[in-house]
């Protein structure tokens, strides 16, 4: 199969970009993440799932404390995909001067953004390379008028430097991903 055949379908398969924070033994973090959807047909009962991938120190919180938020991007807050999605958490507070409030699950909640989802993490999936969080929502706000953020949308307004940034992180990753995303252990686990 050549991916160039199923590329337009695969890439409309991402959500709105999300600042997926966390915290775990008094530190918080963010990432970004555009692997989220809707888990739930239930209106009483919202659930969410959302891939993490295991290098990344935000699994590893998640994992922890079986909690996290998803904060959703306005259209213009193309900035926070810089300090959000391009450092790691475990060379600088990505958090640090950003305006947020503690959730119910602990998680941060961005005070500016789009909208947000507090999430207690109820199951997991492992994907070799990533691990899918099933999670029921246990609070939610949508703080904005309009759309949230898009990747596709977000890509044709980022700064050349910073794609080029994303395109290096990413060719890592997928590197990572090829030779890891076979490891799947076959046993459903739930956090404890």
């Amino acid at each position: 199969m050549e991916y160039s055949d199923i590329a337009p379908m695969m890439g409309r398969l991402w959500s709105p970009l999300a600042a997926v924070t966390s915290h775990w033994q008094g530190r918080d973090n963010v990432q970004m993440a555009v692997a989220i959807a809707a888990a739930s047909i239930v209106p009483d009962r919202p659930r969410v799932s959302v891939q993490l991938y295991k290098t990344n120190l935000s699994h590893e919180m998640v994992l922890s404390s079986g909690a996290f938020a998803l904060n959703f991007l306005r259209e213009d807050q193309l900035e926070l995909i810089g300090d959000f999605g391009l450092v790691s958490g475990r060379d600088r507070d990505k958090l640090d001067g950003v305006d947020k409030i503690a959730g119910a699950s602990g998680s941060p909640l961005l005070t500016e953004c789009y909208g947000y989802l507090d999430c207690r993490v109820i199951n997991a999936m492992d994907g070799g390379d990533m691990t899918c969080f099933l999670a029921d929502v246990l609070e939610g706000k949508t703080l904005s008028e309009g759309e949230p953020l898009w990747w596709r949308d977000a890509r044709r307004k980022l700064p050349a430097e910073w794609l080029a940034c994303w395109e290096q992180k990413q060719s890592s990753e997928i590197a990572t991903s090829r030779k890891t995303m076979g490891n799947i252990s076959q046993t459903l686990s739930k956090p404890s």
